[in-house]
Parts: structure tokens; sequence; C-alpha cells
């Protein structure tokens, strides 16, 4: 099934996601078919390249899409598909960053390794401060988060050399990249050899329905109402010595407020004796939702605090009308194994390398 495509800013899908469809500016939402789609962009926003494509399902449509040419200059005899009704969130499967000429990457409905690390890449794109070209994908950049390699890094989709990977990485706060092409470890392995630090990321990835049992025990809750817990997390992750500790934990636990302003953001958490004990943060871009963030205080383990967070933002995903959830597992770590037991199986992989 080919898919359709509409452009905008991200300023007004995020206010889509909140409204839950993109609503006609006139009798219909203008779409358009990925060989089309420079036309409305050359004439609607010329030269930019800060725009995003909606990659649209037309299986999830309810309203009529008629085929109508277009306007004045375009091509003799070009139809467009025009939507007459509202574009729901949930028709959208990806919502992938527009960079001519760089061509977009556009996922299938049923790519789920696709549609994962298209709402990786395009969150990253979207909430960066600076985005940059380099050879292979771009470089995120936020000057107010230095060391977060979330926010500052090289998001390769591309095959490159390591000599290439290193050289590019060479000019950023943090030498950090995610190589998320197939076949990605030989040169992840290269780079291991010459020093780097190179991990596994397994993508997994299972449907919302069924939904998992239970999440009684969870709540909604403010980003502000999980500081002290993610600060507590953090401390309990990195290195007691390490120089600059209290600034990373600060910037890793500041950065948290920007997710929301790019996609939808839930934070999900368990309390006991008033005190957040358990958390995780679910993500819905459209039709795709990413869980992230899942953790449990040790001394609460065991008391079925995590498969009570999970299964609260995957009914949270199905009440937004997403069919696919998606995370990320270290693979040679034990939650890999966790959320497979709860539906997650894996699509595929990319590898953060991190020079030391």
């Amino acid at each position: 099934m080919t898919v359709l495509l509409h452009l905008c800013t991200p300023a007004a899908w995020r206010a889509a996601l909140d409204d839950g469809a993109v609503h006609p500016a006139g009798p219909f939402v203008h779409l358009s078919r990925p060989e089309q789609v420079h036309l409305p962009a050359g004439r609607l926003f010329p030269g930019r390249r800060d725009l995003v494509l909606l990659v649209v399902d037309p299986a999830r449509l309810a309203d009529p899409v008629v085929e109508e040419p277009g306007v004045p200059g375009d091509p003799d005899g070009i139809r467009f598909p025009h939507l007459y009704g509202p574009l729901p969130a949930s028709a959208v499967v990806a919502v992938v960053p527009y960079r001519p000429p760089v061509p977009p990457a556009l996922p299938s409905p049923g790519d789920a390794l696709g549609r994962a690390l298209a709402m990786s890449m395009s969150l990253r794109v979207r909430r960066a401060a600076e985005v940059r070209d380099v050879p292979g994908g771009v470089a995120v950049l936020d000057p107010r988060f230095p060391r977060s390699h979330d926010h500052n890094g090289l998001l390769l989709d591309e095959p490159v050399d390591a000599a290439t990977v290193a050289a590019s990485a060479a000019a950023l706060p943090a030498p950090v990249a995610e190589l998320r092409w197939p076949d990605a470890g030989e040169v992840a392995a290269e780079l291991a050899a010459g020093g780097w630090a190179a991990d596994e990321l397994l993508v997994m990835a299972r449907p919302v329905h069924p939904v998992l049992p239970g999440g009684t025990t969870a709540e909604v809750v403010a980003e502000p109402d999980l500081r002290a817990f993610r600060e507590a997390d953090w401390r309990r992750e990195l290195p007691a010595g390490l120089a600059d500790r209290d600034e990373v934990i600060a910037q890793l636990v500041g950065r948290e407020r920007l997710t929301d302003g790019v996609v939808a953001v839930s934070e999900v958490a368990v309390r006991a004796g008033g005190r957040v004990v358990a958390a995780a943060q679910l993500r819905v871009d459209g039709a795709t939702a990413a869980v992230e963030s899942v953790a449990t205080e040790p001394a609460e383990r065991g008391r079925g605090h995590g498969d009570a967070v999970l299964a609260r933002a995957v009914r949270l995903a199905a009440g937004a009308g997403c069919d696919l959830v998606v995370l990320q597992a270290f693979a040679g770590d034990w939650p890999r194994h966790w959320y497979a037991r709860r539906g997650f199986a894996v699509v595929g992989s990319v590898w953060e390398v991190t020079r030391r």
C-alpha cells in the first residue's frame, strides 16, 4: 500500500497531537504522494528544511480522498489526493523530517522497525536547538545540555566508515554517534578496537492490543513530580567519582521538560507512602508510541511496580489511538528479557558508540 504525505511545521503537528487531528484550512487537507511533495513544499515553504512529513496510512482515513488538480504552475495533468475531512493523528504512522535534497525514509504502516527508527530520529531532530548535515545523516546539538547524548550526537542512517564517524563526532561537545543502518555492528566493532565504547541497543516493539493486564496502581503525574525520583536514579547510575556529577545530573533531569514540546508525553508513576518509587515515560507521535525510562527504586523491586507503569503506559497508548509501542533495550542487559515476557519482540538494533 502506498502511503500519502502531509507537509507541515513541527508546531502545527504538535498542536494536532493535542487536538487529535489536522483540520482542513479550507475544504480539504492537502495530501501528496511521495513523488509529488516537493511541489507544495517549494510553493508554500521555499528553502525551508525544518518541516515534517506526516506519513499517512490511507486505510485509516474515514473521510473521502478525492483526486483533484493542483494549482497553476504545477505540471500538466498532475492530480493530488485531497482529504475532505480532518486527518486523524491515529492515521499518521510516522513523522519524518523533511530536509531536501536528502530523500526521506518513509516507513510503511506494517514496518515496525522503520516506524521506531523514524520516531527516534524525528523526535531528536525536532527537539534540537541546531541540526547539521553530516556524512550519513545529521548531527543534533543543544548547548543547554552538553552532557546529554540524547541531545548532542550523530544520527547516521546511511553507511559510513569508522574514520568518517570519528571525524564528524570530533566537532561535537560529546563525541557520540548512533549507527542506525543494517550491519552497523561492523563499524561499531572497528571503533571499539580503536578505543571507543560500543553498545548494541535492541529495538523492540509490540502491538498495542492486547493491552497489558494491571496498571491500576500507576497514575499519570506532572513532570516536576518525577524530578527527585529521576535525580536519585541518575545518582545510582553515574560513577561517584565523576568530577562534575552534580552538573551532569542536573542536565539529565532538566532536559526532560523539552520533549513534550515535540510529542505528546505522559509521565506514569507508582507512589508508596506519597513518594514516587517507580516511573516510566510514554511518548505519542501519531499512531506510534515509545516507552522510555522505566525504572523502580531498588528497595521497591519485585513488587510489580514496573509491570504497573508499563501496563498503564500501554493503555494510554491505546487510548491515544496508537497501534504500535516501541522501546530500546541494551542487548547485554536483563531488561530485554523482561520486556520480551510482556510481548515486546526484537525487530532490529542500533549501535551507540562513544569515544572514551
